[in-house]
């Protein structure tokens, strides 16, 4: 069934057209593959929701063309307009050959698949700011175009992309938003952007498995930190219970906690929190 908007046509916005689900599921199934189900809803009020209620496999994605209830991080909403993003969120059970405490590797790592996808399909370049918001440049200012979000569900992790694609200027739901297209993308078809960041995800994700969930051994512990414009930042870390932390972010550790190095010189793991860059990171030597 062809996804649709509220008047019933899915063609009501011919800058925005609805998503082929026979071509994404021609193009990322496969038997040997990592993706087990693509659907492709009209509306929803959350896919990660969707999912967790779901009790689906490994493998099940699920992207909506328009999210009512959309959620970031510290229960923030997230919403745009019909058709004008990619909002999607997918299953994932990294079973025992991966310690649980390696999983909260999970959103950093698709935030590495996501930002490399979106650079080499797009043509934009995009960054990581810690630990899930993917940044773009729009116009010399750095705006947020994206962002993820992990919830864990007995043995498997659901993860939720939400993605600002065509949004216009008028549309943004806050002045520090962005999209791609307000960054100049070469490309706004969301069809190949989803393949593109799934397969992304999908390589990456085989990589960290083999790997046992060890985050040096595969790389993306390395891959994170080249890509995360928090780093070499002086930032301000608002800590759960109220509680504010303010150094320069010198490293990325084992556990994916960003290593502050304060006024003080002691080098403390943010494990938590919100992160607000304050000044631009240093020029290199």
């Amino acid at each position: 069934m062809t996804p649709s908007d509220a008047s019933g046509n899915p063609w009501s916005d011919l800058d925005r057209p609805p998503l082929n689900t026979t071509s994404l599921r021609r193009g990322l199934l496969r038997p040997d593959g990592l993706w087990t189900s693509v659907d492709v809803v009209a509306t929803t009020g959350s896919t990660n929701s969707d999912l967790v209620a779901s009790g689906g496999t490994e493998g099940a994605v699920l992207v909506a063309e328009e999210q009512t209830a959309g959620r970031g991080r510290l229960d923030r909403t997230w919403s745009a307009p019909p058709r004008s993003g990619l909002f999607f969120s997918f299953l994932l059970t990294p079973g025992p050959d991966v310690p649980a405490e390696r999983w909260g590797w999970l959103p950093l790592l698709t935030g590495v698949a996501t930002a490399t996808a979106l650079t080499r399909a797009a043509g934009v370049d995009m960054a990581l700011k810690w630990p899930n918001d993917l940044l773009i440049d729009v116009e010399g200012a750095e705006r947020k175009a994206g962002g993820i979000l992990a919830e864990r569900t007995g043995d498997s992790v659901v993860i939720g992309i939400g993605l600002n694609v065509s949004l216009r200027a008028d549309e943004l739901p806050v002045p520090t938003a962005g999209s791609l297209a307000l960054a100049g993308a070469k490309v706004l078809d969301r069809d190949p952007l989803l393949r593109a960041v799934l397969r992304s995800v999908e390589e990456w994700y085989g990589e960290w498995r083999r790997a046992g969930g060890d985050p040096g051994a595969c790389r993306l512990q390395e891959a994170y930190a080249a890509g995360c414009a928090t780093l070499g930042r002086t930032v301000r870390a608002e800590l759960p219970g109220g509680r504010e932390l303010l150094g320069e972010a010198v490293a990325v550790d084992g556990d994916g906690r960003l290593v502050l190095a304060t006024e003080d010189g002691v080098q403390q793991p943010v494990g938590a929190g919100d992160i607000v860059h304050l000044r631009p990171a240093r020029p290199e030597e």
